[in-house]
């Protein structure tokens, strides 16, 4: 495993895990330091939740498409193999042969996502495995005790993602007690970090904003969380039922309290004009399932809008699913042949469709870099989401 610490601020003599190198209106280019490698923002972090990308992708194919960052989820990996299976097997980078950085979600989203299995109070949550129905309990200590197993290079805060319908008396009851969360994750990864069985004690902590569409209640927990000093901040509970344009107010709203020589993440986001708006908005971490889910079932991104690979006007299209990707599907098969797999059901259709978004979203981060760096992002905005409402 490759062992790169951070860059080293002579003068000040203190380390510099993120620096600005360009700004855009608001959006930004930064460059993340971690012990794993160095991360170009704004990046898109490629989901595997229990380790592997869905679709048969491995991690030597990541490697392959551009992938900079892999996200795991805690959850998911607690309740199947066990994180102390993965600590045996000397962490999560070292099980999955993946030697780039890993973050890894907390569990709060399942919590959400697990509404009718879950119980919360202050201490932590108490649900039933989606597997097997056996009780669990996770709370701040749990969370980070279980990240810190994984060896993962960022872990999540463990937080409470409420409904974004939740009244504003619930929700500005759970974000207190998110803060509080917080606080308990921030102490318990500074313990972890200092046990000689760590293995990762350079592991980073982000912590989630929290607050559904009332902004004041964002704000203020915004500013409450940014005194903490943490490695990067999220914005969480978007993309959860509200409207597109309820979530580019909150970004609005938001990022501008949020410390700017930060990652700023928005979490579960999203298709590719969700992510082309929000790095406008100044956001530059983001992850969203929708490549890899709507790869297999065969519908897949392009410069010039979404295909669905199903359709019958492909039976006979020798075309690649673009003309000039570089990536493995399109460097080596038509739409006709992927369509057949798909039909067919062969697990290879699957695989090139979610290869290939992957791969496209990717190189639109690379795309996105390039031109905050040119100065030029609200022009190279305008025109890709132009191509894509073709």
């Amino acid at each position: 495993m490759r062992e790169r610490g951070p860059l080293f601020h002579e003068d000040k003599g203190e380390e510099i895990m993120y620096e600005l190198i360009k700004k855009d209106g608001r959006a930004k280019r930064g460059r993340f330091h971690t012990v794993h490698g160095t991360i170009e923002t704004p990046v898109f972090m490629n989901v595997g939740t229990a380790a592997a990308i869905k679709g048969a992708v491995s991690t030597d194919d990541l490697r392959g498409i551009k992938t900079q960052v892999e996200l795991s989820n805690t959850y998911h990996l607690h309740v199947r193999p066990g994180d102390e299976v993965v600590k045996k097997m000397g962490g999560l980078h070292k099980f999955m042969n993946w030697d780039k950085p890993i973050l890894t979600d907390s569990g709060g989203f399942q919590v959400f996502s697990l509404a009718g299995l879950r119980k919360i109070k202050e201490e932590g949550v108490h649900f039933n495995s989606h597997i097997d129905g056996r009780k669990i309990f996770m709370g701040p200590e749990e969370s980070m005790q279980i990240q810190s197993n994984l060896a993962s290079t960022i872990a999540m805060a463990f937080d409470e993602c409420p409904s974004s319908v939740a009244d504003r008396a619930y929700m500005r009851d759970s974000v207190a007690r998110t803060t509080r969360w917080l606080k308990r994750c921030k102490a318990e990864m500074d313990r972890l970090n200092t046990l000689p069985d760590t293995i990762n004690p350079h592991q980073m902590l982000f912590g989630i904003n929290q607050g559904g569409i009332y902004e004041d209640i964002r704000v203020e927990h915004a500013r409450q969380i940014a005194e903490l000093d943490l490695d990067g901040y999220a914005v969480g509970g978007l993309a959860v039922g509200e409207s597109h344009e309820d979530m580019y107010r909150i970004l609005e709203a938001v990022v501008p309290h949020l410390p700017e020589n930060k990652p700023t993440y928005l979490m579960g986001v999203g298709t590719p004009a969700n992510i082309l708006e929000a790095v406008d908005r100044g956001a530059d971490f983001f992850d969203c399932v929708y490549p890899s889910r709507n790869g297999r079932h065969g519908h897949v991104y392009t410069n010039h809008g979404k295909m669905n690979l199903f359709n019958a006007k492909y039976e006979l299209d020798d075309r690649p699913i673009e003309e000039g990707c570089g990536c493995p599907a399109c460097r080596s098969y038509s739409r006709a042949y992927i369509r057949h797999l798909l039909k067919a059901k062969e697990m290879l259709g699957m695989r090139l469709c979610v290869l290939h978004n992957l791969y496209f979203y990717n190189t639109m981060m690379e795309e996105i870099r390039e031109a905050i760096e040119a100065g030029e992002y609200k022009a190279y905005k305008k025109r890709k989401l132009e191509g894509m409402m073709q």
